[in-house]
Order: C-alpha cells, then structure tokens, then sequence
C-alpha cells in the first residue's frame, strides 16, 4: 500500500478512484478504461501543480519518505560484481553503513552509503541510517584502501545525522567522524557523493566531502534538523516548519551556494514514485561527474578538492 503525504490527500483520493475501478467489472454503461485514462490525467496534473510549489517543509517530508530509494536498491541497479566490506577492524561491524567494491558501467569503484533500512527488522538492524563511530571507521578504512588501488569512490549520504547515543560519545563519535571527512580530502582518487534523501549534520559531511556532490531535486541538506533548529531557538518543535525555511536546505539553496554541483531531476511526484528512473538519472549524474575528472593527477584531485571547500559559502551569499 502506497504511503501518502498530508500535502498528497487529494492525489490520495483520485488514486483510490483509480484502484476501485480496477476491480470493477464493466456492465456495459461505462468505459472503465475511459475512466481511468481520465483520473490518471488528473493524477498527474495534480502532481505537477503539487510538487512545483513544494516549500522547505514539504520537501523535508518527502526527503523522508519511506519508500524513497535506499542504498541496497540503488547498489542492485547501478552496480555489478558488488562486494561488500565489513567492520572497522577495531571494534564492530555498523550495517549503517553499506560498502565495498563494484563495477560501475565497466569502471572499477569503491562503493560505500548510509542505509536506512526498508522494513522494521531491516531499520532496527541499520539503527534508521544513523551511523556509529564503527561505521564512519569502516569508511575511513576502504577510503584509504581505495586510495592504494586508484579506486574511484562513489558514496551515497541517507542519514538524519550520526547516533547520539551515549555508547557512540564513549567510543570516540566526534573523532570518528573527523577522521573520515580528513580521509575524505585526502582521497588520492576521484570522489563522488550524493545526497539521496536526508543530509543531516556531520553525520553526512563525514561521507560526502567529495570532489563533486550531487543531490537529488527533492532531498534535503541540513547542519542540524528542523525540529533540533526549533527546539534551540523557539523552544519548540512546534516551529519546525519556519525553521525549514530559514535554514535554506533545499537543492535548489544548494547549488546557488555552490554546495552541491548538480541536481538529479526526479520523476513526477519525488524519487519514491518510479524508484528505478530516478535511480538510473543518478547512475547518469555519477558518470558525468567521474568524465569531468578524467586524466586529473592524485594531486590535482587532493587541489580541486581542497579549493572546493575552501571557497564554499562565498557564492550566493550576496
């Protein structure tokens, strides 16, 4: 069963329509098929009318919604001769975090994402895609065995910030994740990073300091979350939605600050509607991005890197 947004209630209704239709049988007084050419019409007018005027809010609801792509399906489509890589040989394995080494339309890569889990059992195991210090170490580790290879590392960032929990302070977090935005600039090969729903805080910094970041049209980046913003300064998380506003986490925000590189158009109605499409338009961003790279020394790649965050903030301030 399909999950609906508040802002999706009359696109709800009309595809209600449709389904009891379907199960209609014909008694001759009515073109069923007729019918439902004609509410798929409206359908996707109302989708389009919707999801243009989208505010800040809106997007961060749809940036979270479950049934947006997860790192395991977009490891499946985009990727061959997938080989994942476990533990930070140190303390633990984090299923946070997913990666390893793969083929990516005949180029060799290490691949590495935050997931967030699909079903109850999988969420519980992934601990809803925020990442323990073990999992930014394991990170950390294949960065650097990228590195040795000349692997191209291809990340995907779906987290609302790094685990909070009193286990991860005691095990070194703020370490952890430093260390990986460090192994991130360091990184003697191309990086490529995508924001794919939620970017929240150092938790995704930690896995997206690339040399290009792109992000998909309906996903959100963030240094702390609505509510969090709202609960510090409104004392309420009652205030989230202005919050939205004002933090400026949008693509669109995004790339006029030069934050993100490029924007991944999703289908009608967000990346949750035709998972595959969207998915394959960021198999394409990806492989513009890595031509874009093409024939760059280790130490231009360190440079070109190092310069983007150096500059970061000053375009589109005025």
């Amino acid at each position: 069963m399909r999950h609906f947004l508040d802002f999706e209630k009359p696109i709800a209704s009309l595809e209600g329509k449709v389904e009891e239709l379907r199960h209609m049988t014909t008694d001759g007084n009515i073109n069923i098929a007729d019918e439902i050419g004609k509410l798929q019409t409206r359908i996707e007018r109302e989708l389009k009318q919707t999801y243009e005027k989208l505010g800040a809010w809106d997007k961060v609801q749809v940036a979270r919604h479950p049934e947006r792509p997860k790192m395991r399906g977009i490891v499946d489509q985009l990727f061959e001769d997938f080989t994942p890589l476990s533990g930070d040989r140190n303390y633990a394995e984090d299923h946070a975090v997913i990666a390893g080494m793969a083929r990516f339309r005949g180029q060799s890569v290490m691949v590495m994402g935050t997931e967030k889990g699909s079903t109850t059992e999988e969420r519980i195991k992934s601990n809803f895609g925020m990442v323990r210090p073990e999992g930014y170490r394991k990170a950390t580790r294949l960065m650097e065995l990228a590195g040795r290879f000349g692997l191209p590392v291809l990340s995907f960032i779906d987290t609302a910030g790094a685990y909070p929990g009193r286990g991860a302070e005691e095990r070194g977090q703020a370490e952890a994740i430093a260390t990986s935005i460090r192994a991130c600039m360091r990184l003697p090969t191309p990086m490529v990073a995508a924001i794919i729903g939620e970017g929240g805080s150092g938790g995704a910094i930690a896995l997206a300091a690339g040399n290009r970041v792109v992000m998909f049209e309906h996903a959100i980046y963030c240094l702390i979350s609505p509510e969090g913003c709202a609960s510090i300064l409104w004392r309420s998380g009652e205030h989230a939605k202005d919050a939205a506003e004002a933090l400026r986490i949008t693509s669109d925000y995004m790339q006029k600050l030069g934050v993100v590189d490029d924007v991944v158009t999703e289908p009608l109605g967000g990346a949750h509607r035709d998972q595959a499409m969207a998915i394959t338009a960021l198999g394409d961003s990806f492989e513009k991005q890595l031509k874009s790279m093409a024939g760059m020394s280790s130490k231009d790649l360190i440079a070109d890197r190092a310069q983007k965050y150096m500059l970061m903030g000053d375009k589109g301030l005025a």
